[in-house]
């Protein structure tokens, strides 16, 4: 754990980033197809889909980094397995999805295939935000820190690297 960082605040911020990933699948829900009123197309449903996708993964794995830095320092990701499973599909889920909407914007242009386009791209940013590189930097330490060091690996991929360093350990698919 970093200098100055308590480990209390530690797990209010990680509790935190899951409820908010969490919220954030209905909340979304309701902005985009209610109040802005993007019409639920098939593109807009497949884009909107990888973007609850990534949402959902990262509220399990904050809430899972949560139970291991309860179980004491040191403990391997629970689930790591899982995540690293994940990593792959959803490299085949955005590989497919981001064509395909890019397909039916080509085809038939407007409000009922360019937000889904938009939705999948974002989702292309959440993959590469808990994958492999964050992209996200809330907090006033986290762009400090961005400004004197630059770009650093997300959690996540830093945690999956630290598992597969580690054969059997934090491998497993429960999470429990």
């Amino acid at each position: 754990m970093r200098a100055g960082v308590r480990p209390a605040g530690v797990r209010r911020r990680l509790l935190s980033l899951a409820l908010g990933e969490l919220v954030n699948v209905p909340l979304q829900t309701a902005i985009w197809f209610g109040v802005v009123g993007v019409p639920a197309t098939a593109a807009n449903l497949l884009g909107f889909a990888l973007v609850i996708l990534l949402l959902l993964e990262g509220a399990a794995y904050w809430t899972v980094k949560l139970r291991a830095l309860s179980a004491g320092s040191g403990a391997p990701l629970p689930a790591a397995a899982v995540f690293a499973a994940a990593r792959v599909v959803n490299m085949v889920l955005l590989g497919l999805g981001v064509p395909l909407t890019v397909l039916m914007v080509a085809h038939e242009p407007g409000t009922g295939t360019v937000p889904g386009l938009l939705f999948a791209l974002f989702a292309v940013l959440e993959h590469i935000n808990y994958f492999h590189t964050q992209l996200m930097y809330d907090t006033r330490e986290d762009r400090r820190s961005r400004r004197r060091n630059g770009r650093r690996r997300a959690h996540l991929a830093r945690d999956l690297e630290r598992a597969r360093k580690r054969p059997g350990q934090g491998a497993d698919f429960r999470i429990s």
